[in-house]
Formats: structure tokens, C-alpha cells, sequence
């Protein structure tokens, strides 16, 4: 049975004029689909395999290519979008017909040139389309270890649970609302490690560093943003707990941590305005 969207090998059953007809099986279907002639190996001859993808073309006939596109079913992978349009938007993958996201497929609001994070599906009316909706696609079966650093993808969104990641472009990832100290967008990566793994497979994420490692970093995001600032930050110990998310994208718990080790080291002074650097 030759399958939309996969990679398979096929055997030559006929040759016209704008190119050769390949089948799974010659005698249950001798006529085939088509590989163009610009595609066809030299010297092949009838009973010849070749190992080709299989898709639509723009006139929804199935139709194989032996070049090797961006994404094929079962995969997740980024990409670009190259058109925007009334029905949905249109993705290049590598071949000469752009893959279609459905406008119920895609995932807040997706801009043309950006690139996102997407995985293949066959809708009711047997085309090949994209899908932002991922949680069906990605697995719960994954190879980690708590503590283990992960590289993820971001693909929805959600003000009380924080963000859904794909990670490593196959499983099921989250990272907690309370992790979630920035602004980030749909397809943008971030480099976590596996907090903890759910009962039912499902990876959680932090972007905290283990604890000395983290102490660290902190300490070096308050001494960074003093010297962008000419030595001096309008926050203290009393200062509001948004405000300084806003500013360094630390808790007022790290924040207060990191003034007091620089304070130790002698590296600021803390008054009623702020902290600033030594002199």
C-alpha cells in the first residue's frame, strides 16, 4: 500500500513521456504514480526499486519526488511560513507544492517568515496538512533521567500551567508557570533540565541550575545589569517583587540573595535608593 507523507520504496511499472510510474505492488496496480521525468535515475528500466517520498500535487494527485523534504509523517520539525491566506497559511518544506496549516490547526497568531514547530497529519479529504497541535503527536515514552539537560521547542501556551515544549522535537515537556520568568514566543528554544517525570511519562522542566551553579548565575545577572546601568539599580530588599521580575527576571528571594553575597565580597552597597557598585 503506497502511503501519503512517507518515504517507501516503489517499483517502475511504466514509462511516458513526462516521466516513469512506480508501484508498490506491479500486479495489483500496474498503473502507479508518477515521478516526473526531471527526477528519473539514469539507465532505470522497468522492475527497477527507487526509493522515493509520496505526496500530492497541486492538483491533489498522488504524485513521488526522490528528493528528501523538510519534514515527513511521524516527524515534528520547524517551519518557515512563506504565505498567509484567507484558508490558512502555506509552509515550505522543500518541495515545489508548499504544505498547508489549516487556520483550526495553527496556534495563536502565526506571522509570515517566522517559523514554527509542526508535525504532519491526513485530513478527511486524504491531503497531506501541517498541524500546530502537537500534544497528539509528541510522545510520553522518552529515553531521560531527572537532571538530564534538554534542548526544547515551545508550542502553545497556557497562563496557568506555563509552557508546552516539545522537547527534543519528540516528547511531551512543560514548563511551570513559575519557571516562566521572561516573555517568550511560539518557536522560540530554551535549554532546560528534567525536574521531574510524571506518572504518565510527561517531562517537567526548570531552567534553574543546580544550587551553587545557580547562586552564581544570579549573582552575575544583578552584577551585569549594574554595569549596563552605569553602577546603579533604583532596588533593594524593600523593592516590589514584580518589579524586580521585571527588571532582572530573578524572584525577590534570588535577588536578595545575590545583593547579599555582593555585599559580602564587597562589591556593592545597598541604601534607601537602590544598590550600586563599590567605588
Amino acid at each position: 500500500m503506497i502511503k501519503l507523507g512517507e518515504f517507501q520504496t516503489l517499483t517502475m511499472v511504466r514509462r511516458t513521456d513526462f516521466g516513469i510510474y512506480l508501484s508498490d505492488d506491479p500486479i495489483e496496480d500496474p498503473e502507479g504514480i508518477l515521478l516526473p521525468n526531471k527526477e528519473v535515475p539514469e539507465n532505470i528500466e522497468t522492475g527497477n526499486q527507487v526509493d522515493v517520498f509520496v505526496y500530492k500535487d497541486s492538483e491533489d494527485r498522488l504524485i513521488c519526488t526522490t528528493h528528501t523534504p523538510k519534514i515527513s509523517m511521524g516527524e515534528i520539525k520547524k517551519l518557515r511560513v512563506v504565505q498567509l491566506t484567507k484558508i490558512g497559511a502555506f509552509l515550505d518544506w522543500g518541495l515545489l507544492k508548499d504544505l498547508f496549516l489549516p487556520f483550526k490547526e495553527q496556534i495563536g497568531r502565526i506571522k509570515e517568515g517566522e517559523s514554527y514547530l509542526v508535525g504532519l497529519y491526513i485530513d478527511k479529504s486524504d491531503r497531506l496538512c501541517a498541524t500546530m497541535k502537537l500534544s497528539k503527536l509528541l510522545s510520553a515514552e522518552s529515553p531521560f533521567n531527572e537532571g538530564d539537560r534538554v534542548k526544547a521547542t515551545v508550542f502553545s501556551m497556557n497562563r496557568d500551567y506555563g509552557l508546552f515544549v516539545a522537547v527534543e522535537n519528540k516528547y511531551h515537556g512543560l514548563l511551570p508557570q513559575k519557571e516562566v520568568t521572561k516573555h517568550y514566543e511560539l518557536g522560540d528554544e530554551i535549554h532546560a533540565k528534567i525536574s521531574k517525570i510524571n506518572s504518565d511519562g510527561k517531562l517537567v522542566l526548570s531552567l534553574k541550575e543546580d544550587g551553587f551553579v545557580q547562586m552564581e548565575a544570579d549573582e552575575h545577572v544583578v552584577y551585569d545589569a549594574l554595569i549596563k546601568n552605569d553602577g546603579f539599580l533604583p532596588l533593594n530588599d524593600k523593592s516590589d517583587k514584580e518589579v524586580i521580575n521585571k527588571t532582572l527576571h530573578l524572584s525577590k528571594r534570588a535577588f536578595k540573595r545575590s545583593v547579599g553575597r555582593l555585599m559580602k565580597s564587597r562589591t556593592i552597597v545597598q541604601t534607601d535608593k537602590g544598590i550600586e557598585l563599590k567605588k
